[in-house]
This record gives structure tokens, C-alpha cells and sequence, in this order.
């Protein structure tokens, strides 16, 4: 039986509304309008759909939205006086530098320059930090997506075998950490892994996010596991460019229980967790209750 496809643009679409729901309560109930300020070095083209899409969106649930474009010669100095006066700023609440930066800036200095209660990436290393020791911190929008659309799909996850492969600081270790959490038996792999399939196979939960295309294939699926695809990359077939994930889906579904398609999966979750992010950073910043089901 083929797996169940999990939606990530309708999901999307339902945090986006519960997001927007709590925002308008806030406007209405304490004069709050949570803020976002998103500053993008250079003219990168990937990096301008992004930023324009984040505005956007958090337009439409009811946010403030900053944009600051800055050239790409900006020198680190002056993107590190913007960021000293965005942490300053009570109508910002949450602040994204998009990545990569130029060459020439030093990108962890960058955002560890951002204040942790603002950085609603979740790349800051307190936050880092305060993750890894279970304790409340800002989780990076990626992972934090995947846990919910888990969560949404099973219910409790305690107990469960995950695998996650990949180990990089925005996707593979803060979501080991979340699956802890969440009382899973978590197993980090990688592509040096020792017999990589082996380790997938005995995954009730197998998260990709390796960053190589269709590397996961439906004999590394252990049968009935729910499958969360975190890859995107673009790729030549029969002459045209294609999107992809890590995980070859058309046999990894044949297998699977359930498993989110590239695109159309995580990807649309990534801007509605930045904005539920930044939601909790002013709820947090103003001693509010926190929305429910939109932290980790």
C-alpha cells in the first residue's frame, strides 16, 4: 500500500492561520503587533525570492515586516551597528539575517551578534545551547516544522526509533535534540555512516537532511516508517532541471507509511515556523502565554 503523503503546504497553510489568529487577539487584546526585520546582504537571486516571500507572508497573518538590503560591500561594522539598533528596537521582535552572507563577513560573529530573544533563526549559540540541555530556547524553523508535522501525523512520538542523517548546525543536530525531547531513541548518521542502510532500516522515523539528492532510497526504508524529506536540490533529468529531495520517492513511498514529498513538504513549513517564531519571540518579550502547538 502506498504511503500517505503528508501535505507540508496544507499544514503550512494551517500554522499561518493559527499564527495569524493569535496576532490579531494580540492587537485586539493588548495593542501588540508582533514585528520581523529581515536583512539581506548582496543581490543574491535565491536570497531575494526568499526575503520577498517571508515579507509577504508575514504581512498577510498581520505582522510588521522590516526589510533591510544592504549592498553587497557592506562592511561588517555597519551590518553589526544595524543589528545593535534592530536588538534595540522594542517593535521588532524577532530579526533574520539571511544566509550566506558575502564572503567577507564573518557569518557566526553575525549572528551570535543578534539578541538571543530576538533570533528567531535559532542559530544564536545561547540558543544553541539552551536546545541541547532541554531547556526553552528559539529552535531553528526547519526542524521545528518536521517535529510538528510529526507530532500532527502520530500523536505522541515517545518510544519511537529515529534516524536522522545529516548532522549540520541547521537541520541535523537541533533535530536530534527536538526528537529527544520528544522521548524518541535518536540515532545521528551521516554519509561516513558504516552501513548507512542498515542504520535507516531500523527507523521508525527517518529524517533526511544530508544535502544529497536521492540518496535515500526504498530499500534503506524500514516497511510502514514515516519518511521526512529535508533535501532540496536541483538536478538534470531528460534534459530538464528538477527538484528533489535526499530521499528517491517514488520507491522510498512504496515502502513508507508516510512521507513528505520535495517539493511540497517541509520546504513550505521553513517561513510559517519563522513566523510562529516570531510570534513566540513577542509573546515571550511582553511576559504573554506563549501560543499553543507553535513551539517545540
Amino acid at each position: 500500500m502506498p504511503a500517505t503523503i503528508i501535505d507540508g503546504k496544507a499544514f503550512a497553510a494551517k500554522v499561518r492561520g493559527q499564527v495569524a489568529a493569535h496576532v490579531a487577539r494580540l492587537r485586539e487584546e493588548h495593542g501588540l503587533i508582533p514585528g520581523l526585520a529581515v536583512v539581506l546582504v548582496g543581490e543574491d537571486p535565491a536570497s531575494q525570492v526568499y526575503v520577498r516571500n517571508k515579507g509577504t507572508q508575514t504581512l498577510e497573518v498581520g505582522m510588521n515586516s522590516y526589510e533591510h538590503k544592504l549592498a553587497v560591500d557592506t562592511s561588517e561594522a555597519d551590518l553589526l551597528a544595524l543589528i545593535a539598533k534592530l536588538n534595540a528596537d522594542p517593535a521588532v521582535h524577532g530579526i533574520l539575517v539571511q544566509l550566506p552572507l558575502p564572503a567577507h563577513l564573518n557569518s557566526d560573529l553575525v549572528i551570535n551578534a543578534i539578541d538571543p530573544a530576538k533570533d528567531v533563526d535559532g542559530f544564536h549559540i545561547s540558543n544553541v545551547g539552551l536546545l541541547g540541555t532541554g531547556q526553552k530556547s528559539m529552535v531553528p524553523c526547519t526542524p521545528l516544522g518536521c517535529l510538528m508535522m510529526l507530532r500532527d501525523h502520530h500523536g505522541s512520538l515517545s518510544g519511537m526509533n529515529a534516524v536522522v542523517v545529516g548532522r549540520s548546525n541547521i537541520v541535523g543536530k537541533p533535530m536530534a535534540q527536538l526528537l529527544l525531547g520528544d522521548s524518541c531513541t535518536v540515532t545521528i548518521a551521516h554519509s561516513r555512516t558504516k552501513d548507512l542502510a542498515e542504520v535507516c532500516r531500523r527507523a521508525d522515523i527517518l529524517v533526511a537532511a544530508v544535502g544529497r539528492a536521492e540518496m535515500i532510497t526504498g530499500d534503506m526504508v524500514k516497511p510502514g516508517a514515516t519518511v521526512i524529506d529535508v533535501g532540496i536540490n536541483r538536478i538534470e533529468r531528460d534534459g530538464k532541471a528538477k527538484l528533489v529531495g535526499d530521499v528517491e520517492f517514488a520507491s522510498a513511498a512504496e515502502v513508507a507509511g508516510a512521507i513528505t514529498p520535495v517539493p511540497g513538504g517541509v520546504g513550505p513549513m521553513t517561513i510559517a515556523c519563522l513566523l510562529a517564531n516570531t510570534l513566540t519571540a513577542c509573546c515571550r518579550a511582553k511576559g504573554l502565554p506563549e501560543p499553543e502547538g507553535l513551539t517545540a
